[in-house]
């Protein structure tokens, strides 16, 4: 039998067995999160945002957001429409999306400690492990299109939601009074879906977590629990309930029936299953940075099957049969495994869109590699009463401080480039230089920074690129005719365009 000893690292953590010092962690991670994104309150509206936030009269105000109830993402919608009141500047959109991330970063602690702990590891390597998986969520560069982008706040707002519902659902499990909190839970559901309709899968989130929420045993000691067992289903038919109305209102109410439509004709869905093979390894290729983070990537959908998508795509259900597999003898394994492609299913499968990846998509869904990482790190130090021991703790503490380095500086320099749309885009033109679309748009951001000839470049570019694109041959037309800048960006251009 395998003992776990603790290790003079670990004695940091045992002091702080109060509610204080057990909070000291978390908000800890939480605090430096915000000190790394801090420098981007200064960046300005970035792509989406314009259309979605700054021109939308239904979020100009509260008073217009009721006005244009009922409507698609209501609380999203309503979060603008506040901002909108209190200032309505973007540093301020931007500090709402910050504290929402900060908020996130506790609650992922307080559920990987909860996971922890109820399988059975000692307090002190809890909440180490909680911490360092913590860490990565909270400071991994691929989260800034979350955070930074403003647009983005409906992929982490919607995230606060269902982390706080599975966290109060997870705390009912083994309470006296599990109604309560089950109503709780079952609100904050509702909620996140009122914010993204990707909080579908909440409810096999809980699935999963009912299945690994139990003690590391041998085994022949400790059966796995049945996910489709009664004692499984009862806890979360409320959730199953919400999910089929929120499938019902979608398949039956008019505005999700044009998105559906709409979405259907962006590619055939075996044509996107086939791209989505390419589009995890690519979230994979961002999760480990092997290259410069790029906010617009390129990824087309498949004509036609080949070799190199078939071996991806299988390895993909590869590891998916695998998470399954190792339900019962590890859990921890599993549990990281199926939660990252659990939170990947709502938009990386059959449902085409007409991005096929956004960092984005891996804003919850990193939380089972983090977990997978942060597990293989503290098995460094096994004990200090072994040989080496004492080395090992502090190997574990320099990769602990490389790893708060490493990616909060790696996260400054992607926050950089929110600055302002000509250095977002042209980052985004240097890391995809075949993208006629990144072109058009970094043309546009020259043309709205009164820099007509560069705007003429990136316009001809995108249409050497991409002959039939037809926005980046309007744009060209208009800045020729001196139409672009539009007239209220003329206002501060030294001199007018040329005609």
């Amino acid at each position: 039998m395998r003992a776990v000893r603790s290790w003079r690292l670990g004695e940091a953590f045992r002091a702080g067995r109060g509610a204080a010092g057990s909070l000291l962690g978390p908000l800890g991670c939480a605090l430096l999160a915000i000190t790394i994104y801090l420098p981007s309150l200064a960046s300005s509206f970035q792509f989406d945002d314009w259309g979605v936030i700054v021109t939308d009269a239904r979020v100009r105000s509260l008073a217009a957001w009721a006005g244009s109830m009922p409507g698609i993402r209501p609380l999203l919608k309503f979060t603008y429409a506040l901002n909108h009141e209190l200032g309505g500047s973007p540093w301020e959109f931007r500090a709402f999306n910050i504290a929402v991330h900060a908020l996130n970063t506790v609650l992922v602690f307080a559920l990987l400690y909860e996971l922890s702990s109820k399988q059975g590891r000692e307090p002190a390597l809890a909440r180490l492990s909680a911490l360092v998986a913590t860490l990565l969520f909270a400071l991994h560069p691929v989260q800034t299109e979350a955070v930074t982008y403003i647009s983005g706040r409906s992929t982490s707002l919607s995230a606060f939601f269902s982390l706080a519902s599975l966290l109060v659902w997870a705390k009912t499990l083994d309470g006296p009074r599990p109604l309560p909190g089950r109503l709780l839970s079952a609100v904050l559901f509702a909620l996140a879906l009122a914010v993204k309709e990707t909080a579908i899968v909440l409810p096999l989130a809980l699935l999963l977590w009912y299945a690994v929420a139990r003690p590391i045993r041998p085994a022949t000691e400790d059966p796995p629990r049945a996910l489709l067992g009664h004692s499984a289903l009862l806890p979360i038919a409320p959730y199953m309930a919400i999910a089929i109305a929120g499938l019902i209102v979608a398949s039956t109410w008019q505005p999700y029936r044009r998105l559906l439509e709409a979405s259907l004709l962006v590619r055939s869905v075996a044509s996107n299953l086939l791209a989505q093979a390419d589009a995890i390894f690519w979230l994979v290729g961002q999760l480990l940075c092997l290259a410069p983070i790029n906010p617009d990537p390129v990824l087309g959908a498949q004509s036609g099957p080949d070799a190199a998508t078939w071996l991806r795509a299988t390895l993909v259900a590869a590891a998916i049969v695998a998470g399954f597999g190792q339900l019962r003898r590890r859990p921890a394994l599993a549990f990281g495994t199926l939660w990252f492609f659990l939170w990947l299913l709502p938009t990386n499968s059959v449902l085409p869109r007409r991005d096929v990846v956004n960092d984005r998509q891996l804003y919850l869904a990193m939380i089972g590699p983090a977990w997978l990482a942060a597990l293989a790190l503290v098995r460094i130090p096994r004990s200090i009463d072994r040989p080496w021991g004492r080395r090992r703790s502090i190997v574990l503490g320099v990769a602990l401080t490389a790893l708060i380095g490493i990616t909060s500086a790696l996260t400054m320099r992607q926050n950089r480039i929110y600055a302002d749309e000509v250095t977002f885009w042209e980052a985004v033109v240097q890391r995809s230089p075949a993208s006629a679309r990144a072109a058009d748009n970094l043309g546009f951001a020259y043309a709205m920074a009164c820099r007509p000839q560069d705007a003429a470049r990136q316009f001809g570019r995108a249409l050497r690129l991409d002959p039939n694109n037809v926005r980046a041959r309007v744009n060209a037309r208009l800045l020729e005719q001196g139409a672009l800048p539009t007239e209220m960006a003329q206002r501060d251009c030294p001199h007018p365009a040329p005609n």
